[in-house]
């Protein structure tokens, strides 16, 4: 048998953080594919029932849907864009907690939510 010596890596040193990175990431994934989906089945669901109505309605419904779609997108995006930074921070020991994306995110998420709540009641 030969003796292979295997050299420790940095990310061997923080195996934990790392594996919590991925976690934290996947959530991103599963949140943003749920956003993307929600306003997919909003468009197809309110087009597919060819209601008569006011063509107001049709645009807010659309607005509604394609900005629930982007979201998704972007949390794509910026998740992935945010695992790497953190992969950065881990191995060189500056991880800095974000606080922006998780703000952006849940701004958007409130004026669109507030869009169709404004949309249902008003419009």
């Amino acid at each position: 048998m030969i003796n292979e010596k295997h050299e420790q890596t940095v990310d061997s040193k923080y195996i934990q953080q790392h594996l919590a990175n991925e976690r934290t990431y996947l959530a991103w994934i599963r949140t943003a594919l749920a956003m993307a989906g929600i306003g997919f089945v909003f468009l197809n669901v309110h087009f597919s029932l060819q209601l008569r109505v006011l063509q107001l309605e049709e645009k807010v419904v659309a607005a509604i849907g394609f900005i629930f779609f982007l979201l998704g997108v972007a949390a794509i995006i910026f998740s992935t864009i945010d695992y790497m930074n953190k992969r950065k921070q881990i191995n060189n020991q500056t991880f800095k907690s974000p606080v922006s994306i998780v703000f952006i995110i849940s701004l958007s998420l409130i004026l669109v939510m507030l869009m169709l709540i404004i949309s249902y009641f008003f419009v």
